[in-house]
């Protein structure tokens, strides 16, 4: 389509977009007429950036509609990898993120076993903190928590 073309079809939708928009604008409020408005403006200003001819090109072109279908499946693919990768994460011994939460874990809580009950989000019987070098301050506001029964 002819760059003249395209203008003249953009210039009439945003003309009747506009005399729509004033219709509004008498019987529900200026503020929904200025929407209206601002709405109808749109096509010209696609028409004039060029915008409406890529829209044009896109829509009449096998080759561009190929590519957007590749695209498409490249995002599918993709998404489909994350959900399997993330269940693989979930299951017991497997996934990147289940050894690194163990080892993070494991340097946190100092190794030997307490390393493994923080690994497993319980705190040890004798620790307020979970942690033996924790704040002080931490472990109060923990145990009065945990006594009001909101931990």
């Amino acid at each position: 389509m002819s760059d003249a073309a395209i203008f003249a079809i953009s210039l009439g939708v945003t003309l009747v977009g506009l005399v729509i928009s004033y219709g509004v604008a008498r019987r529900r409020g200026v503020a929904t007429g200025v929407r209206g408005a601002a709405l109808s403006l749109v096509p010209v200003g696609a028409a004039m950036t060029g915008v409406t001819e890529f829209l044009v090109d896109l829509a009449f072109s096998p080759v561009k509609w190929a590519g957007v279908g590749v695209m498409g499946l490249a995002v599918v693919l993709y998404l489909t990898s994350g959900a399997m990768l993330s269940r693989r994460a979930g299951a017991a011994g497997g996934g990147r993120k289940a050894a690194g939460a163990g080892d993070a874990a494991a340097g946190r809580g100092g190794g030997g076993s307490g390393g493994k009950r923080a690994a497993a989000g319980k705190a040890p019987k004798g620790e307020v903190g979970g942690a033996q070098g924790a704040d002080p301050e931490m472990a109060e506001i923990e145990q009065i928590l945990r006594n009001r029964g909101i931990s």
